[in-house]
């Protein structure tokens, strides 16, 4: 059980800018050039790409209806925004400014012309210099390898694996790639597609609450967003179908109906949480979507059994969130509260390259021993709760 990053982005209409007509080209071996990327700690697919000459870090974000560079990177490029606007994240709307795009490339993609926002990228919402959004992947197809992290942009239509496959559509308003699935006799329609967001699956409430699985033990967790931190209800699913697959034991937040999804109209999204487990293929031009099982699908979730959502710095855990009902709440466990030891073991020394602490999923029954950053020691009992 981890914090997750959810970049989904909407625009609201804004003053029309000046910049030349978008042109996307597709070198003739396109089909050749992968591209290696890392899963971060948050599940989003991190790669380098070329933007105004020069080599950056971007993430793969097919919850994005535009693009988006950060402050800092526009600044060196010498953009300057020119027409402000607003837009609907998750967590809340952001204001960004639109530039003219310089010339960029991925893989074997060049896009010349068109636009691209001009947003606070560093927080904790973002952390990346680029957002590549589906202004620009939705011309083509695109296969993504989590097992052999790689992936490619095809000419729309291609079809490089075989998988289940389901209809795949842009949204006219978001442009967000919508697809469909079903949670028992509830349908979900539509389902946004979103590799920016590190969540399994996140439904709205009034569609959570129409399905059979609604009395569910349920805990709380947070995500990040670009527009700030939500906080939104989770439960285990024994079994939900994604685009003509069915899968069990998945992960489901439940987000306010008030939220993002049911904002542009959705009845929730499938993130990189669920996706990983698959090779994916989204053309949405050719109106479809693949999946075909790779080694993690199936997988069961990674289960909190102590309530403690947690962030590394410095040699230091910070707690971000106790989720409710958990031996940490139970315990009187407060948020920014901060840890430095665990059974005798160093945080520095507990932490794997991804951003876990395995002690907060260990097994139930097994009770811990914390140091924290003022000297004083505390107990935790880990336990099953949700």
């Amino acid at each position: 059980m981890r914090c997750c990053l959810a970049l989904l982005l909407c625009l609201i209409p804004f003053a029309p800018l000046t910049a030349a007509p978008q042109e996307i080209r597709l070198a003739p071996d396109s089909e050749a050039q992968w591209v290696a990327f890392e899963l971060t700690e948050h599940n989003q697919i991190r790669f380098t790409m070329h933007f105004a000459g020069r080599a950056v870090s971007a993430l793969l974000d097919t919850g994005l209806s535009d693009s988006l560079v950060s402050e800092s990177l526009a600044d060196q490029a010498g953009l300057r925004g020119a027409v402000a606007a607003r837009a609907t994240a998750i967590g809340g709307d952001i204001s960004l400014y639109w530039a003219a795009s310089p010339d960029l490339r991925i893989g074997g993609l060049t896009r010349s012309g068109g636009r691209i926002g001009i947003a606070p990228l560093d927080g904790p919402g973002g952390g990346s210099d680029l957002l590549i959004g589906s202004d620009i992947l939705s011309c083509c197809a695109l296969d993504i390898d989590y097992d052999a992290r790689r992936f490619r942009i095809l000419p729309s239509g291609r079809l490089p694996f075989r998988g289940e496959s389901a209809t795949l559509r842009l949204a006219p308003a978001s442009r967000s790639y919508m697809t469909r699935g079903r949670l028992g006799d509830t349908p979900l329609r539509p389902l946004i597609v979103d590799t920016g967001d590190g969540a399994a699956i996140t439904l709205a409430r009034p569609i959570w609450e129409a399905s059979r699985y609604a009395p569910l033990a349920m805990t709380s967790t947070i995500a990040f967003g670009l527009g700030g931190a939500i906080e939104t209800d989770v439960a285990i699913v024994p079994e939900i179908e994604i685009a003509d697959v069915t899968a069990r034991a998945v992960e489901v937040r439940v987000e306010d109906a008030r939220g993002f999804s049911m904002r542009v109209g959705a009845a929730g999204r499938v993130g990189s949480g669920f996706l990983l487990g698959y090779r994916v293929l989204l053309d949405p031009k050719a109106g479809r979507m693949v999946l075909a099982s790779g080694t993690r699908a199936g997988a069961p979730p990674i289960r909190s059994t102590s309530g403690l959502l947690l962030a590394y710095r410095d040699g230091e855990l910070r707690v971000l969130h106790v989720m409710r009902h958990s031996p940490a709440a139970r315990a009187g466990w407060s948020v920014g509260e901060r840890i430095c030891a665990a059974d005798g073991i160093a945080v520095r020394d507990g932490v794997s390259a991804q951003g876990l602490v395995g002690w907060t999923v260990g097994l139930p029954g097994r009770t811990v021993r914390i140091t924290m950053c003022d000297g004083s020691e505390r107990v935790l009992e880990l336990r099953e709760f949700y």
